[in-house]
């Protein structure tokens, strides 16, 4: 069983980075991309983030203190590289919002119409609670992960994923 996916791995696959990687980026790559397109509303900037993290964390392999932490490493890159981007958007204010009905097939098959919605709501959060809500329900992590993996506390995670939840169901409701 690998440690860093919970997947029986082959035998032969244990000492080599660049099948560690693949392995972790097979088992992972989707759910990141999906943080990441609600994070910054764009796929093609989400799929350049979680591809930018696979490569560092392949990049810095040898460098890993417990091989056993590369997802955390890996989902702390995603987040940091969304930041970046959001940042850079922040300055650059004619930035919009790419149109859902725009996207690919793929895109389409990612965000699923029917919540679009939903993810419009949550991209209007501010940044601490769309990262708390996110990582709570759509990657489905433990409070205490989600602490760790944004450097908050646990009662800060409580609190940003509980405001997140009551402004979409007010902006849900207004909607309606």
């Amino acid at each position: 069983m690998n440690p860093l996916t919970n997947v029986p791995a082959p035998p032969d696959t244990a000492a080599d980075p660049a099948d560690q990687v693949t392995v972790l980026y097979q088992a992972h790559a989707l759910g990141l991309l999906r943080l990441a397109v609600i994070m910054l509303g764009e796929r093609q900037a989400a799929e350049d983030v979680v591809q930018d993290a696979f490569f560092g964390l392949f990049r810095r392999w040898g460098a890993l203190n417990d091989p056993e932490r590369a997802l955390a490493y890996v989902r702390s890159s995603v987040f940091n590289g969304c930041r970046t981007v959001l940042r850079k958007r922040a300055r650059n204010r004619g930035f919009m919002l790419a149109d859902p009905d725009a996207e690919s097939a793929e895109a389409r098959a990612v965000l699923g119409e029917e919540h679009r919605e939903v993810l419009a709501a949550l991209r209007r959060l501010p940044d601490r609670q769309r990262e708390a809500v996110a990582l709570r329900y759509c990657l489905d992590m433990p409070v205490g992960d989600v602490a760790r993996a944004m450097g908050v506390t646990e009662g800060t995670v409580k609190s940003a994923t509980s405001r997140g939840i009551a402004a979409i169901t007010r902006t849900l409701k207004g909607a309606s």
